[in-house]
């Protein structure tokens, strides 16, 4: 039954990533206007040179095939502002950026929420817990783009704590990596008080403080690991909102990342550069996913039994 659910997970990768790629390739089809629109005064002959140089007046079946064939090898293909380089380049170069300061968020929102999660919950209808949802319905209200900005009034142009922009040491990913964190650090927080509250009623807990156990202790041997299973669970959907959130962020810090090039090609119709990195990030998303759904088996096999039983019926 292992085998057999591992399959099928990978059988739905594969297939969702495929239908992410057609549906890119399709939309950049029906979208008005093409990469060279904004060229001043070239002459017609050398626009059709260009067209046939990129294989942009090929019928859109043979540039779908084409594009496919790209996927599978992982060569997708030359830039068509940016003279000499290829997507497979620009990802090479951004990526790393983003994925530093997207684990650097991710750290923060799961640290921070947790630990907010549970002093509320410890601490029901008390200061500690109404402080803590105040401060989780914030992180929920305030996009990241108002964070960002507010972060670079207070603490770098205010107090002279951090840098305002550019990428360089530590100090520059950490103002970058708090604007990305607020959001999913209130919905971890929110997530672990609501699960921790229910599970602090069951009887083992009751037991275990009958024992003459610590707060504490039975919060970390008995609570926490049942109250994070949600929170494991929300761990694809974090990814997902850190990286796509991550394009305005850089954009505002100055952050030569993956964002910031994804930004720029909207700009500029950069059609290879869209749809290559569209298709990168979704196949990150969904391995993130994919890794979670693994990871949340391995926590609580009852899943894959139910599963199992289900495909069997």
């Amino acid at each position: 039954m292992k085998k057999k659910y591992l399959a099928r997970k990978i059988l739905i990768l594969v297939v969702s990533l495929f239908l992410v790629a057609t549906m890119t390739f399709f939309l950049m089809q029906a979208a008005p206007g093409d990469p060279f629109m904004q060229e001043q005064a070239v002459p017609e002959e050398i626009m059709k040179s260009m067209y046939a140089h990129y294989g942009l007046d090929q019928p859109w079946y043979i540039q779908y095939v084409k594009y496919l064939k790209g996927l599978i090898t992982w060569d997708l293909g030359p830039s068509f502002k940016y003279e000499g380089r290829t997507v497979n380049d620009i990802i090479r170069e951004g990526f790393p950026v983003s994925l530093i300061l997207g684990l650097e968020a991710i750290c923060i929102a799961l640290f921070s929420g947790i630990i907010l999660g549970t002093i509320a919950a410890v601490r029901r209808s008390r200061w500690q817990d109404h402080l803590a949802m105040i401060i989780a319905v914030i992180g929920i209200s305030v996009p990241n783009f108002i964070m960002a900005t507010f972060l670079q009034y207070l603490f770098a142009m205010k107090l002279d704590l951090f840098p305002v922009a550019r990428w360089g040491g530590f100090a520059h990913t950490v103002l970058p990596a708090l604007s990305l964190a607020a959001l999913p650090t209130a919905f971890i927080a929110r997530l672990t008080r609501a699960n921790m509250v229910e599970v602090l009623e069951q009887d083992y807990v009751q037991t275990a403080r009958s024992k003459g156990l610590s707060t504490i202790q039975v919060v970390l041997k008995h609570v926490l690991k049942n109250s994070l299973l949600p929170v494991v669970t929300y761990i694809g959907p974090l990814a997902s909102a850190i990286l796509t959130g991550s394009f305005i962020v850089e954009k505002i810090f100055g952050i030569p990342g993956l964002g910031g090039w994804f930004v720029t090609s909207i700009t500029n119709r950069d059609y290879t550069v869209i749809m290559g990195v569209t298709v990168f990030y979704s196949a990150i998303l969904m391995l993130s996913v994919f890794m979670v759904d693994l990871l949340y088996t391995l926590l609580d096999p009852r899943i894959q039994m139910t599963k199992s039983k289900a495909i069997v019926e």
